[in-house]
């Protein structure tokens, strides 16, 4: 959840949320959906058009999610709210395929991040640290 001194953000528009801005000093800081840091301490102007200007589209590209016994999975967020961000296990647009899901706390953990393989390669060229 959210701190309570972090005040929503939606676009205009349609509504969606894009994310939170924190009062930080005498400035602001803008927070994605996943309750990162989008921007440094900002105006308000500045981190409301951060946010904006991401949008959400890049909710759905592939992420990476390195996990407790050191391996590293391929995934997709599934869901993304103030109370849980869940991934699962990339399943290449099959949909018969059942594939596993990790339920992560918000703000999304370091563990998960952007992916940094090769995204046409099946498996995806990811190698240990």
């Amino acid at each position: 959840m959210p701190p309570e001194t972090w005040i929503e953000h939606r676009r205009p528009g349609d509504r969606e949320r894009l994310g939170w801005i924190r009062p930080d000093g005498d400035g602001f800081v803008a927070h994605d959906a996943l309750g990162r840091e989008a921007t440094g301490t900002v105006d308000w102007l500045t981190a409301e058009e951060a946010l904006e200007e991401r949008g959400l589209h890049w909710l759905a590209d592939l992420y990476q999610l390195d996990l407790p016994d050191g391996t590293r999975e391929r995934v997709r967020l599934v869901e993304v709210t103030p109370e849980r961000v869940v991934v699962k296990v990339d399943d290449f647009g099959a949909v018969d395929v059942v594939t596993a899901s990790y339920v992560l706390p918000f703000p999304a953990p370091d563990t998960l991040r952007p992916f940094e393989g090769d995204a046409t390669t099946f498996d995806g060229g990811l190698l240990p640290d």
